[in-house]
Formats: structure tokens, C-alpha cells, sequence
């Protein structure tokens, strides 16, 4: 059975299903854009590769680890007044956490050159934190290269994160989702497409090689081939308020969609 909503589903945010529905919808988007792509162009599968700290993670079971008391040392011949005993504390460490986040590049069959990077956001890139500082600094430095930079943010919690130029985010309509296309070299200026819960998913523009035409890609069939496959009907308790914040009247529509589905 399909989603109950038209577009991004609000459930599937949750940590415990995120990193499936990413690997799927970065898997899919290179499926998807792969049989218009050649012979000309290529979409292959990349892999970032860092570690969060982990009290910012975002993921569920991972936790702060614990371990015995070390055997307490003997002391020396000298005599000395007995100190009273310490109550038993409970030793924490805090442990980095590897994360391993797909995305797409777009390269140029003859000449090797990567035209265009696709990224899709992870909870640990819109948390403070490293996570965070690694993508920004990863984001910044494509925007200094000759290729195209298109971010996916099918995340509504967490702080604003793809390169809208001079962050002008207030200056968008109502929002919940964003896709963020940059293109080389106009740095100053990006198309933005913006989603607010009740609407599919958008038809978005793959920009490639000049004189190349871009490539139109629709995102709402990726998504329903991500739910589809992924099994999520049968995970998800729609009886229960989504993993986000959502306002009254979100949640009266949500409802409303989940009661229409039979």
C-alpha cells in the first residue's frame, strides 16, 4: 500500500528508518536518472565517511559506554590515616560515532570530469555539531569548483542547511521540505524548490555540461519506489503523531489523509 500522503512522508523522519529510506532514495535517484544520463553522462554512487560525537548523535542505540572500576592499586609501606571509602560512581566515556552517507556525482563519460553533485541530507548534517561542520566545509568547497551542487532536504527538523545564497530563507514561501540547485559558476544566485506538506514532491532541473540541456528529474516516483520496497507500511503506526513537529492544522490533515486511505 502506498503512503497515505501526496509527497514526502512525515513518519519515515524517524531515526530508526531514516538511513534506509536515504541509502534507498539515493540508490533509486541514480537509478532513475542513469537510463536518460548515458551514453554521454554517468551517475555513480559516492560515500562520505565521518565521525559525530556521541551526544549529538541523532541515531537511536548509541549510547554512552560503561565499564568496570580498574582494581584499585596497592598502596606502599608507608602508614598512613585510612581514608573513608568513595561511594561507586559510574564511569562514562564518550565515544565518536562512524558514519558512512551516501550521495550522488554525475561525471562526464569522456572527459572523467564530475559535472554535478547530488546530496541528500541526514539528520547529522542539520544538527550542531560535527557532523554539521564537516558538511558545511564539504558544501563549501564544491561551491569553489566547476560542478553543479543540488541538496535534498527531506528533513523538516534541524537547522537550515542547504546554500541558499546569503541565507535568505525568509524570503521563501511556506516550507517544509527543500531541494537547493546550485549551478556553476552563478554562486549568487540558486533555484530553490520548496514543500510543504500536503504537496508531491517537485519535478526538479538536473543541470549538466553546457551546451547540454538539463535533465528533469521527478522526485515523487523515488520516493514512492523508496516506500514501496522498503516495507515501511508494515513498520509505521500511523495511530501515533509523526517523529516531528507538526502544527494543529498539519495534524488534523495528516489525519484526515490516514483515515481516507480505507
Amino acid at each position: 500500500m502506498p503512503s497515505p500522503f501526496p509527497g514526502m512522508d512525515p513518519y519515515l523522519e524517524d531515526p530508526a528508518v531514516w538511513p534506509d529510506v536515504h541509502q534507498s532514495f539515493i540508490t533509486y535517484l541514480r537509478d532513475e536518472m542513469q537510463q536518460y544520463l548515458r551514453p554521454q553522462y554517468s551517475a555513480r554512487i559516492g560515500e562520505r565517511i565521518y565521525l559525530v560525537d556521541s551526544l549529538r548523535s541523532v541515531y537511536p542505540d548509541v549510547l554512552l559506554i560503561q565499564w568496570p572500576d580498574a582494581q584499585p592499586r596497592e598502596s606502599g609501606g608507608v602508614a598512613v590515616l585510612e581514608a573513608p571509602p568513595v561511594d561507586k560512581p559510574t564511569k562514562l566515556k564518550l565515544i565518536d560515532v562512524e558514519y558512512h552517507e551516501p550521495y550522488l556525482e554525475i561525471y562526464h563519460t569522456y572527459s572523467g570530469q564530475v559535472v554535478t553533485v547530488i546530496k541528500v541530507l541526514s539528520p547529522a548534517n542539520k544538527q550542531p555539531g560535527s557532523g554539521r561542520d564537516l558538511y558545511i566545509k564539504k558544501q563549501r568547497e564544491i561551491l569553489l569548483t566547476a560542478a553543479h551542487l543540488i541538496e535534498i532536504d527531506l528533513l523538516s527538523s534541524g537547522l537550515p542547511t542547504v546554500a541558499v545564497p546569503g541565507g535568505q530563507y525568509y524570503q521563501l514561501p511556506y516550507w517544509r521540505y527543500l531541494v537547493c540547485v546550485n549551478r556553476a559558476p552563478l554562486r549568487d544566485e540558486a533555484d530553490v524548490y520548496t514543500v510543504a506538506l500536503s504537496q508531491r514532491l517537485p519535478r526538479i532541473a538536473v543541470p549538466l555540461r553546457r551546451p547540454d540541456a538539463d535533465l528533469t528529474v521527478d522526485l515523487q516516483p523515488v520516493f514512492d519506489r523508496c516506500y514501496a520496497n522498503g516495507g515501511y507500511d508494515d513498520l509505521l503506526d500511523y495511530g501515533q503523531l509523526p517523529p516531528v513537529a507538526t502544527t494543529p492544522e498539519e495534524r488534523f490533515w495528516m489525519q484526515a489523509m490516514v483515515d481516507g486511505r480505507g
